[in-house]
């Protein structure tokens, strides 16, 4: 299954995020770190933007046996129905209302034409957010449909909720880990997924779930982070006990083919997510 990313390192100023006013900081020491971050912000390997190479201003030009076997080439469409996709969930997903509600109460509230960015990425990826320009990346060469659509704007929408509450550094592996974990958590693994996924079983259904929720966890760090399989699998278990267990803002883990997102979506007003 494609997985979602976080797109890039983390910038110390977002849009719509409350920041703390602070004495500035001018000495060598701290303009040669600067420097330094900025630097490492660049390089696209590191933090993804190969993947996504709309980000950094490429045009993407697809090969012959793309648009003669993959139905590519089609740029244009793809980003208008996208939209409209994404539109559609905005208006009507109870999960992505709740997303929007827990983003807007704590002081990030999400504007779809600003924070929200439809783009051909690499086909190994279907989403991605972008702490550095506070944006949801929709890959619409990869995610087509609207369930698609959804999965994807849950799962990066509960980056941004964690970057926006949780100070998070996407430089810092356990942080990405654990953002990891949660969206993992919360988006994607249902029975169904978990069995899809090869994690998943008649029998020890909790422990079958836990091991989906590494499994996709690993794969997102691995994605965007220049790591061994050792180092990824280390951080996610790391910090897993805490992270698996905080589900925030949803409340619950969700089972596919239920009621759990109208059921979630509704409880939302209990704890504050308007």
């Amino acid at each position: 299954e494609p997985q979602c990313s976080v797109v890039t390192g983390v910038d110390s100023t977002k849009e719509g995020k409350p920041s703390n006013t602070e004495p500035a900081v001018t000495n060598k020491k701290a303009s040669e770190n600067q420097e330094t971050e900025k630097q490492d912000i660049s390089d696209p390997v590191k933090w993804g933007y190969d993947l996504y190479p709309e980000r950094r201003g490429e045009k993407y030009k697809p090969s012959w046996t793309s648009v003669l076997f993959r139905g590519e080439g089609r740029e244009q469409h793809d980003k208008l129905k996208c939209e409209e996709n994404v539109y559609n969930c905005v208006k009507n997903s109870p999960l992505v209302k709740l997303m929007l509600g827990a983003l807007k109460s704590s002081g990030c509230a999400l504007d779809i034409r600003r924070h929200i960015a439809c783009e051909v990425c690499d086909p190994s990826v279907s989403g991605g957010y972008d702490p550095v320009l506070n944006q949801v990346v929709v890959c619409q060469n990869v995610a087509r449909s609207k369930g698609m659509v959804q999965g994807v704007l849950t799962h990066e929408m509960i980056h941004m909720f964690d970057y926006c509450r949780n100070n998070l550094d996407f430089k810092n592996i356990d942080h990405l880990a654990c953002t990891e974990i949660r969206a993992a958590n919360l988006a994607h693994c249902s029975f169904l997924s978990a069995w899809n996924q090869g994690d998943a079983s008649p029998f020890r259904i909790q422990q079958q779930h836990q091991e989906c929720v590494k499994t996709k966890a690993m794969q997102s760090v691995l994605a965007v982070r220049k790591v061994t399989e050792e180092e990824a699998r280390a951080a996610v278990n790391r910090v897993f006990i805490r992270c698996y267990n905080d589900l925030e803002p949803i409340g619950r883990r969700l089972r596919r083919n239920s009621l759990d997102m109208e059921k979630a979506y509704l409880e939302a007003t209990i704890y504050g997510y308007y």
